[in-house]
């Protein structure tokens, strides 16, 4: 089992679903640079983006996700959970870290925006055969 498999054992599955994600960081507005970036993987829970910028475990963040559905965007608050910084073989090219953020303030009705989605892409994933 790779590293990776161990993480998705969680309590919200999670399915890779490229959607744009706005994130601002809540603690300190002076530094709350606005980071635009994409989810590598999304759940009911939480998701996990990656960006240049090293958000330390517990930093408060606001979202806004384009869920790329034609419905609204979705707009919450989270906190970062975990944060990894990727491999870097090249020392001129910049670090990227996989940072994963825990949905803590997210309203019913774009809860279940969420999970349509995330159901469906279950839905689909278990009916494709394994190569």
């Amino acid at each position: 089992m790779s590293t990776w498999e161990g993480f998705n054992r969680r309590r919200f599955p999670r399915v890779n679903y490229p959607c744009l994600v706005i994130l601002r960081q809540l603690h300190n507005p002076e530094l709350s640079d606005v980071i635009l970036t994409h989810t590598e993987n999304i759940g009911l829970g939480g998701l996990c983006v990656i960006i240049k910028k090293d958000l330390k475990i517990f930093t408060p963040v606001e979202l806004e996700l384009d869920l790329l559905d034609l419905g609204n965007h979705i707009t919450c608050k989270g906190r970062v959970v975990w944060n990894v910084q990727r491999r870097d073989d090249e020392s001129q090219r910049p670090l990227f870290f996989d940072v994963g953020i825990e949905f803590m303030e997210i309203v019913d009705d774009q809860q279940t925006q969420l999970r349509g989605i995330v159901e469906r892409l279950l839905r689909k994933q278990d009916r494709q055969p394994t190569v």
